[in-house]
């Protein structure tokens, strides 16, 4: 059977086998959309957590639970999915020149996947240098033994990027030390009159959470805070 089926496809100038070389060595015209969608996927947390203002937001509504002293109120959940359309919100601009200045291009085919890679860094770079210290970009500049650079832009992304989240967790944590102050004097006061009328047996906390609650709604507090942090970018 194997001798006919080799005479057939000689007589008919067929390959005995297929080309194996034209399955496993695909053409030159590769999508780099897929790759890149599948790069985007993988490091996307690290992205968000990394390159955008969710690690300032995220630390902020940490500390305003913790002052609220209701523990999973709001849930993680819902505090993420406010930090993300926050974020989404005030990355906008930057998204829209990432667009411009590498998405389309590059599906133009106007530039190869490597350069829509660095043009698509630029206004990202952009926006960390500006919230960025420069205390903390001359730290990670020192460690990395670089040499002083002549404008902040020519600083690598391995050195803008910790000391954006540096200058992120510090601003985080200032904005949640003064979300503290008045929701801790609301505890001292309410630890004060109980102690004051003999109430020992009963735990200054079950008093002053209703009562920093009932605050935080009487002012309005999510509208403040949401517009304090829009506005601190």
């Amino acid at each position: 059977m194997l001798l006919a089926m080799a005479r057939i496809a000689t007589a008919a100038n067929l390959p005995l086998l297929p080309d194996l070389n034209a399955q496993f060595h695909p053409s030159d015209s590769t999508p780099w959309t897929i790759v890149f969608v599948l790069t985007l996927i993988t490091v996307m947390p690290a992205i968000l957590m990394c390159m955008t203002p969710l690690v300032r937001l995220m630390v902020v509504f940490h500390f305003l639970r913790q002052a609220l002293g209701t523990q999973t109120a709001p849930s993680n959940p819902t505090l993420l999915g406010l930090g993300l359309m926050m974020t989404w919100f005030l990355m906008t601009p930057v998204l829209n020149q990432i667009d411009q200045q590498a998405v389309e291009p590059f599906r133009a085919g106007q530039i190869t996947g490597l350069q829509a890679i660095d043009h698509g860094s630029k206004p990202v770079k952009t926006f960390l240098l500006r919230y960025a210290r420069e205390k903390d970009l001359e730290l990670f500049a020192a460690a990395g033994q670089l040499p002083r650079p002549n404008t902040p832009n020519d600083l690598p992304m391995r050195v803008v990027v910790p000391a954006y989240i540096l200058s992120e967790l510090k601003a985080g944590f200032a904005i949640g030390a003064v979300l503290f102050l008045p929701f801790l004097l609301v505890d001292t006061v309410t630890a004060s009159i109980t102690t004051s009328i003999g109430m020992f047996q009963l735990p200054p906390v079950v008093v002053s959470t209703p009562l920093k609650i009932l605050l935080f709604v009487m002012v309005d507090g999510w509208n403040l805070l949401a517009g304090s942090l829009l506005k601190s970018f």
